[in-house]
C-alpha cells in the first residue's frame, strides 16, 4: 500500500515536471520485490526530483542530461542497477557530485557515463576525473566559510595595528607626591602603644635612627626622578608626566 502510494506521488510529480523536461518516467514493480523507475530516451534535460526510495533499477540513459543535482541519489539506498550512459554531460564543476557517487557505486552503474564537454575532457568517462581537474572548485560551502575566516583575520589584523598605533600615542602618567619630603625624623617614630613600648633609651634611640635613614632614602629617591622619567620616556617613546 505504501509502495502504491510512493509510486503514484512520484507519477504525479513526474508528470507536472515533463512540461518542461519530456515525458514523464515510468514505474513498475519487480519481482519477487523492487521498483523500476524507467526514464530513459525521454529526451530529459534533467531528472525529476522526488524519486521513490524503494526504487532498485534506474534506467535514464539516452537523455538530454548534463549534470545530476546534488544530493539527488542521496536516498536512494537500495538501488542495484542504475544506467546514465547516452548523455552529454558536461565536465565542469557541477559534475563533482555525480562524480563523487559514481566512484562510491561503481558496482550499480550498468555502464559508464561519459563526457561531452569541455573538449578537454570528451569522451573520458566521468568516474575517471581525477581530484586536480576539481582543484580551482570551491563549493558555495567553503567558499563563504574562506570568506568567513579571511573577514575574521582582516579585523584581527586591524585590531592588532590600532592598538599598536594606540599605545605609541598614549600618555603615561605618574602621580608623584611629595607628602613625606621634609618630615623630621622625629615625627616618623613609632606610633605603638603605650603599654607596648619598650621602655630602654637606647633601644628607642636606635629606632630614631632607622627612621631618620629611611627618610634619607626616600629624599635620595626623590632626586632620582627625573632621571627615572627621562628613562621611560626613551624607552617607551611616551609622554611622562609627572603631578
Amino acid at each position: 500500500m505504501l509502495r502504491d502510494l510512493s509510486v503514484a506521488v512520484f507519477l504525479v510529480w513526474a508528470t507536472l515536471g515533463s512540461r518542461a523536461t519530456g515525458q514523464p518516467c515510468l514505474c513498475s514493480a519487480l519481482a519477487p520485490s523492487g521498483l523500476r523507475v524507467n526514464c530513459s530516451s525521454l529526451n530529459l534535460v534533467e531528472l525529476p526530483r522526488g524519486l521513490p526510495s524503494d526504487a532498485t533499477e534506474l534506467h535514464a540513459q539516452d537523455n538530454r542530461l548534463t549534470s545530476v543535482p546534488p544530493g539527488l541519489f542521496d536516498g536512494l539506498v537500495g538501488l542495484k542497477k542504475v544506467s546514465l550512459s547516452g548523455n552529454p554531460f558536461h565536465c565542469d564543476c557541477g559534475i563533482q557530485y555525480l562524480r563523487s557517487w559514481l566512484l562510491r557505486n561503481r558496482d550499480v552503474v550498468s555502464a559508464e557515463p561519459t563526457c561531452a564537454g569541455p573538449s578537454a575532457v570528451a569522451r573520458r568517462a566521468v568516474a575517471d576525473l581525477g581530484d586536480d581537474y576539481f582543484s580551482s572548485c570551491g563549493g558555495c560551502a567553503g567558499g563563504a566559510y574562506d570568506a568567513a575566516v579571511a573577514g575574521m583575520l582582516c579585523c584581527l589584523i586591524g585590531l592588532l595595528l590600532w592598538s599598536v598605533r594606540l599605545a605609541k600615542m598614549s600618555t603615561v602618567t605618574l602621580c608623584i607626591h611629595e607628602r613625606h619630603s621634609g618630615i623630621e625624623a622625629e615625627r616618623l617614630r613609632s606610633r605603638r602603644p603605650k603599654h607596648r613600648r619598650r621602655s630602654a633609651g637606647s633601644e628607642v634611640g636606635g629606632e630614631s635612627v632607622t627612621c631618620a635613614r629611611d627618610v634619607e632614602k626616600t629624599l635620595g629617591d626623590m632626586e632620582l626622578l627625573p632621571q627615572v622619567l627621562d628613562t621611560l620616556h626613551k624607552k617607551h617613546c611616551g609622554k611622562i608626566k609627572a603631578i
